[in-house]
């Protein structure tokens, strides 16, 4: 894929606009992103995708094998113990065989997240023992992710509609029939239960959801720091549009739920019902995760008569972009547990980079995880200008009607930005550390 920039007006022909985020706005206008063009941000954002990339190259691996091995099994302990069919397994959009291939490297699982699960930051030991130590990736994390897709349902699309369906229901039961055949005690908790286990079943839908929107971002990250090593991208709308042309490309990619019982597959969601990544999973997890998501227990109180959490879900806002990035231990907000898995996988320049700029080792997540959320804003960039592709008009349309559509839409984007709790404002300043 290459990046294309569109072409700004030379000279603005409707007025400046008057939000309180004009200057952002308008370098949206201009075919830029929310995260100022400067060389250390373009090395920050590319940087910690790769770091980001490594771990979510076992997230989306692992993901899918709950969701499809796993399942229901009511007490997955070793969920977390990926077997070797699913390091193996081919990503659809690297290697030779790839049916899209975005990035040029190897499809089974990366050689660096190899190499950690191996050894991890201790030695090399019995996976339990690494499990056990907690000297591993973090999945916490990725199911965090899933969960906030889970709760944060109807926005846009049809999967979730298609789960309460009279159809999904009848797949599941096929499945879950399948699935504790001979298992008479499961068997008759389903028979008094059936809601309880399709809400099972619906999760696990979900599990798949999130590995197959992951199983093409891990390549993106990969191509886009390889590029950024070989001197293509110049600025950070460069790797915006590159971003931009992802989504577009692969945004028909079927979203779907498959499990497999033995060597039997069973369709919970079959592909032929044309859910696409780009409506089904990519849009839905920017809303659920960038912006929503939840508050960690002990940051706020979830007691109704202390009105610490908002009443309405539309106004959750606990996402990477309001997070105030101080590790908890957690994978809410801000993620933590990610940021301790990126911090293996930080590309030499990032580290040297911090290492100017911490207070110590200590202080590195912190660093860590504001670079995160820089990228992030990024990313978010290129969703709003991939929608305003699709929704509205180019950047260069000589009608100043469009124009101003296109300002109303990039302004309604920023107001949800005016909340004291938006990093928008810190993002502008690359003093922001």
């Amino acid at each position: 894929m290459t990046a294309t920039i569109p072409k700004p007006q030379s000279k603005s022909i409707i007025p400046p606009s008057k939000h309180e985020f004009a200057e952002v706005i308008h370098r949206l206008e201009a075919g830029g992103s929310m995260l100022p063009d400067t060389p250390e941000n373009l090395m920050q954002i590319i940087g910690i995708y790769k770091a980001y990339a490594v771990p979510m190259d076992f997230y989306w691996r692992d993901l899918l094998y709950i969701a499809e091995r796993v399942f229901l099994n009511p007490f997955p302990f070793f969920k977390y113990f990926l077997p070797q069919e699913y390091l193996d397994l081919h990503n659809h959009y690297a290697g030779d065989d790839a049916d899209l291939r975005i990035w040029r490297g190897q499809a089974s699982a990366h050689p660096e997240l190899l190499a950690f699960m191996e050894k991890g930051e201790t030695r090399k030991m019995p996976k339990l023992l690494h499990h056990l130590w907690h000297d591993r990736i973090n999945m916490e994390f990725a199911e965090a992710c899933m969960y906030a897709m889970l709760w944060h349902q109807k926005m846009g699309g049809r999967f979730n509609d298609y789960l309460e369906s009279d159809e999904y229901k009848a797949n599941a039961d096929r499945a879950i029939k399948a699935y504790f055949k001979g298992n008479k005690v499961m068997l008759g908790l389903y028979k008094l239960f059936p809601e309880m286990f399709y809400e099972q079943c619906r999760m696990m839908s979900y599990y798949s959801n999130l590995g197959l929107f992951w199983e093409i971002m891990a390549p993106v990250f990969f191509e886009m720091s390889d590029i950024y090593d070989e001197g293509g991208f110049k600025g950070v709308p460069d790797a915006m549009n590159f971003l931009i042309n992802g989504i577009f490309a692969i945004a028909g990619r079927p979203i779907y739920h498959h499990v497999y019982v033995g060597d039997e597959c069973y369709e919970i969601i079959p592909k032929s019902k044309g859910f696409m990544w780009l409506y089904e999973a990519a849009l839905p997890y920017v809303e659920a995760v960038f912006y929503r998501t939840a508050p960690f227990r002990g940051t706020k109180s979830y007691n109704a008569q202390a009105k610490q959490v908002p009443d309405e879900q539309k106004d959750f806002h606990y996402g990477i972009l309001y997070a105030d990035v101080f590790p908890v231990g957690t994978a809410g907000i801000p993620p933590t547990l990610l940021m301790q898995d990126m911090l293996h996988f930080l590309p030499p320049y990032l580290l040297d980079y911090y290492k100017q700029h911490c207070r110590g080792e200590e202080d590195m997540l912190i660093q860590l995880g504001i670079t995160f959320q820089r990228s992030m804003y990024n990313v978010t960039s290129a969703v709003i200008q991939a929608l305003r592709c699709a929704l509205l008009y180019p950047l260069d349309d000589p009608n100043p009607k469009h124009l101003m559509a296109n300002r109303k839409f990039f302004e309604s984007q920023m107001d949800r930005f005016i909340r004291p709790e938006s990093r928008l404002r810190q993002i502008q300043r690359q003093d922001y550390r």
